[in-house]
């Protein structure tokens, strides 16, 4: 029982209590049987009142109680569908964090390639050589070749003359790009002290470029500079066009990989009208004799014309032979010995009619 049912029996009580002392104070037994009766009949109504109010309780607390677990399971649910979506989030988390710091490695170590010269070298071989592979055949270049002049050169364009080989650098200044990069916005000294430097780097390969790439007599008289970024291609063309123009003088072409896949779509239609004026001269000489070999078969031709007439004349000539024969053949049948063949005699039968007419007669 809870609270509110216990303090109703106790008023109960205390009403039958207040009543038996009510009785008894006024002492008269009719009278007070008459109050003992209704005070039995208030306490039954108010036994029933009370256990209604218990029932009416108890209803409503199992009424709540099922409320309530219903909604607690409901926010269990949610709760752990909230704690499992939060896990899968925390693991995703985890997996971006280490690919953040797989990424950051190797950035790192595209920064630690890109500083030292000779990996930078190999980096950008590495995109010169696959576009050079996918677009060229294997006999039109030739990697890391060396000069008559002892340098060695990245990679070899062979072209016929003119204009000749043609030489191509993939190393490039990285460091002086990167100085500039990072200056801070506003800072007007830092900039200029760093675009100086990158001017000095970029000229200074340039003239390198021209001094060991364009062999007379053996190169082309031009070079390129391939820069596998086409950042600095950008840079170049948008802020320094005075080195930019200072390569065309030097006849150093400097190609992003964009630009040196068009360059080398320009050196393969080269090639391949190359190779078409080569075979021209054979095909030339093919058909020259394709030419003979028609003279050849006219006169043969001929010739078996020829036979086929004097065959066609002898069998007409056979052919009057053969009818010669058959008339003289004929004539000789026709001729008239003088002698006339006997005759066979007739021979007849007597007929059994024949001989009964002679026997009358």
């Amino acid at each position: 029982m809870d609270l509110l049912t216990i303090t109703l029996l106790a008023i109960v009580v205390l009403l039958g209590v207040a009543l038996a002392v009510v009785l008894m104070r006024q002492g008269g037994s009719r009278e007070a049987e008459q109050m003992r009766q209704q005070l039995s009949l208030a306490m039954s109504q108010q036994a029933e009142t009370v256990q209604r109010v218990e029932r009416s309780l108890r209803e409503q607390e199992q009424a709540l109680s099922k409320a309530v677990g219903e909604r607690l399971d409901r926010t269990e649910k949610a709760t752990g569908q909230i704690v499992t979506d939060l896990r899968e989030r925390l693991v995703r988390i985890d997996e971006a964090q280490k690919k953040i710091g797989d990424l950051s490695t190797q950035v790192v170590s595209l920064q630690e390639v890109l500083s030292n010269k000779q990996a930078r070298g190999a980096f950008g071989e590495v995109q010169l050589n696959d576009l050079v592979q996918s677009a060229l055949p294997p006999q039109a270049y030739a990697f890391q070749h060396t000069l008559s002049s002892g340098a060695r050169a990245d990679c070899v364009l062979h072209l016929p003359n003119p204009p000749g080989s043609i030489a191509i650098d993939a190393k490039f200044p990285l460091e002086s790009y990167s100085a500039l990069r990072a200056v801070p916005a506003g800072d007007g000294p830092a900039l200029l002290v760093a675009q100086r430097a990158f001017q000095q780097a970029i000229r200074k390969h340039i003239g390198d470029i021209r001094d060991k790439y364009i062999v007379p007599g053996e190169t082309a008289e031009s070079a390129l500079m391939f820069l596998p970024s086409e950042a600095v291609y950008a840079e170049l063309h948008a802020n320094f066009t005075g080195l930019v123009e200072e390569s065309y003088r030097a006849r150093v072409w400097i190609v992003s990989p964009t630009t040196m896949m068009a360059t080398l779509n320009t050196v393969r239609a080269v090639l391949k009208d190359v190779r078409m004026r080569e075979q021209a001269g054979e095909i030339q000489k093919t058909v020259g004799l394709l030419l003979e070999d028609v003279k050849r078969l006219d006169d043969r031709v001929d010739r078996l014309k020829t036979h086929f007439a004097q065959t066609e004349k002898d069998l007409r000539d056979i052919d009057t032979s053969a009818d010669r024969i058959t008339k003289r053949g004929q004539r000789i049948l026709d001729v008239d010995l003088g002698e006339e063949p006997e005759l066979p005699k007739p021979q007849t039968e007597s007929l059994p009619f024949a001989e009964n007419a002679k026997g009358t007669k």
